[in-house]
């Protein structure tokens, strides 16, 4: 599920799924023994309902400790193994907060990424999803926040997170350093070190209301500074010279602002993504003479640097396709990676983490022989351990890449999960467009599409026009929400149809998010395809919802965001006549068919008026509606009781009104 991505609570890894895991095993099996034995019947709900029962598998540098999330209804716990012996040092409950990822800070210290859903005090009066982050101490056991105070080197600063951490080894000490906020209106940010061998925290650098991004070198100084105004749409890279810092870099982007990535792969140089001609380009900044080199090949084959824990510099990329595909420079790093994923053929194989050494991978395997798991591999010992499942005796069922033309020739991309034990032929649908717009859906495990195919559906998964698979299909959707994004996603029924994979008049369509949003349009702006819709965090009114992006009360407001909604609805203010053309809430008349709302009454992203809205609404016209709150639930179903209370409630209505048998 995705969101509107205007704001994203920091995470914890580069991964775009969410993953999980099992309790640790042994280390008996050898590469060439690995095997297991597939589940061939129905799992049952409950077990895609709760969160992934072991999350974010990740070693230590040095390889001797390892570090994973355990969730066990709605407690999650970080724990950390010794691997030799198997012995577990220690753990931390995460309560209240909400466990969003976590990486190893060096060997004796892991970094929780959480977010909370609160009325902070010293901040706005009005609750939000904060982002923040602990650091768990395993040799003393005792964790604590970042940072520790509230006033540091004379300045007040709140520990809300802003941005990744940055890690640095410094004369012997590991530093921490991090965009937080001054903690007095206007809140600007602050750029905070953490040291954590000795506790030291000081403001490095205060910044202003334009200022975006820090990169700070080995030596901990700031080597280069961010900086956008999103009114004129101007933008400025300042790096260091002698002891300050100067502009080196400035233009012009109503929108799209160069984008820093970190240090380049050779020593001196910044990596620098641009839009140029329509498309992504990396470029090299040296930080000598300021001088941008020419445009890397690398870009056409990579989408995500990867950066060295020691150096910080890149070492390679990771390329989205129809799964994730590593790539490193290094030949003996690759060579490491290839021989991982040789020893699963045949399979899918996600990077979780490596050792400083390249020597010990964890990974996620899936597959019809290795189901959908952890594992744990050693390249000096020629073994690999399955640390355990995901979803406890879930295998993955068949998902296949198709590919159709939306009514206007445009090729659009789909991913079609199919139910377990039925040739695919007359199956029935439900259609779950993701959320963004502009993110994308792989041909990786999706819980929510298995979770629906596991009880009869097929289900597509859509990369409608808008998504983010490439920026011409990005900009496809500009000024099309609600139009020809909608339509697509029709497009690819009547696809399917003509197949005869699916029985055209078993049709429902569910979605989360923006998806949520397609939910409710297509049964208003495009009716007649869908005999039922449930929309969960679903956006009806966009009137109401621009004005809440727009908002003065929130530090997050800016003209970024208004005209990233102006951009995908095509109109120029709040106040535009189209606006009311593309909302659901104001197409009531031509809803025939059963619609369940779902949505979380913590949401900081689409405000749970939307869908209280538009129950009002329907019930006054006296459609046939239903509507469950989700309590204590955030944007991103974070808790295992009300994701379970989503699936179980959509998964009847779907039944109801769409039998799968």
């Amino acid at each position: 599920m995705g969101s509107f991505a205007l704001r994203k609570v920091p995470a914890g890894s580069v991964r775009t799924r969410p993953p999980g895991v099992a309790a640790a095993g042994s280390l008996a099996l050898t590469l060439a023994t690995l095997a297991f034995a597939p589940t061939v019947h129905a799992v049952p709900l409950e077990v895609y309902g709760h969160l992934p029962r072991i999350e974010e598998v990740v070693l230590s540098p040095d390889g001797s400790r390892l570090a994973l999330v355990k969730t066990e209804g709605n407690t999650r716990v970080m724990a950390v193994y010794k691997l030799a012996g198997r012995e577990m040092l220690g753990g931390l409950r995460v309560g209240e907060h909400k466990l969003r990822g976590i990486r190893w800070a060096d060997n004796d210290h892991v970094m929780l990424y959480t977010s909370v859903t609160a009325r902070l005090a010293g901040t706005i009066d009005e609750r939000e999803e904060w982002g923040q982050l602990q650091v768990y101490d395993v040799r003393s056991g005792k964790s604590v926040q970042i940072p520790e105070t509230q006033s540091v080197s004379g300045v007040n600063v709140i520990d809300i997170l802003g941005g990744p951490m940055m890690v640095r080894g410094i004369e012997g000490h590991t530093v921490l350093f991090g965009r937080f906020f001054q903690g007095f209106a206007p809140y600007l940010p602050a750029l905070v070190s953490s040291d954590l061998d000795t506790g030291r925290t000081r403001v490095v650098r205060v910044g202003t209301k334009i200022t975006y991004r820090w990169l700070v070198d080995s030596g901990g100084e700031v080597a280069a500074e961010v900086t956008y105004n999103q009114e004129p749409g101007r933008w400025a890279i300042l790096t260091k010279h002698g002891w300050q810092l100067q502009e080196t870099l400035s233009g012009y982007a109503p929108l799209e602002p160069p984008e820093l990535l970190g240090f380049g792969p050779t020593p001196g140089t910044l990596l620098i993504e641009t839009l140029e001609d329509g498309d992504p380009v990396w470029r090299l900044l040296s930080l000598k003479d300021g001088t941008l080199g020419e445009p890397m090949a690398e870009r056409d084959k990579m989408e995500h640097p990867i950066e060295d824990r020691a150096t910080n510099r890149m070492i390679g990329g990771v390329h989205v396709g129809d799964t994730e595909h590593w790539v490193f420079f290094d030949p003996d790093k690759q060579s490491s990676w290839d021989a991982v994923l040789h020893a699963f053929a045949g399979e899918r194989v996600y990077f979780s983490s490596v050792t400083a050494d390249f020597r010990k991978f964890t990974v996620v395997v899936e597959g019809t022989r290795d189901g959908y798991r952890y594992q744990l591999v050693d390249l000096v010992k020629h073994q690999a351990e399955p640390i355990g499942e995901i979803y406890e005796g879930v295998t993955p069922l068949e998902v296949r890449r198709i590919t159709y033309a939306a009514a206007d020739g445009l090729k659009i991309g789909a991913y079609l999960t199919l139910p377990r034990g039925k040739p695919p032929k007359n199956l029935p649908l439900i259609v779950l467009p993701h959320g963004g717009p502009a993110l994308r859906d792989t041909l990786d495990l999706d819980w929510w599409s298995q979770a629906l195919a596991d009880q009869g559906w097929a289900v597509p998964r859509p990369n409608y026009r808008g998504s983010n698979v490439t920026w011409k299909l990005v900009t496809a959707g500009f000024g099309e929400w609600g139009r020809k994004m909608q339509t697509d996603l029709s497009d690819g029924v009547r696809y399917l149809a003509t197949e005869g994979v699916i029985d055209p008049k078993r049709v429902c369509i569910v979605g989360a998010s923006y998806g949520g949003y397609a939910a409710l349009a297509g049964v208003t702006l495009d009716p007649g395809v869908y005999r039922c819709s449930v929309s969960v965090a679903g956006v009806s009114d966009l009137h109401s919802m621009t004005l809440f992006v727009g908002r003065e009360s929130s530090p997050y407001a800016h003209d970024l965001a208004l005209r990233y909604w102006d951009r995908f609805l095509g109109v120029k203010s709040p106040e535009d006549p189209i606006v009311a053309t593309i909302s659901p809430i104001k197409h009531i008349d031509a809803i025939t068919v059963p619609v369940m709302l779902i949505h979380g009454k913590d949401d900081r992203v689409v405000p749970y008026d939307q869908s209280q809205m538009m129950f009002d609404a329907m019930r006054k016209a006296k459609k046939p509606v239903e509507f469950v709150t989700l309590k204590e639930e955030d944007h991103w179903l974070s808790r295992s009781a009300t994701r379970l209370q989503m699936l179980e409630s959509s998964v009847k209505f779907l039944r109801t009104n769409n039998p799968p048998d």
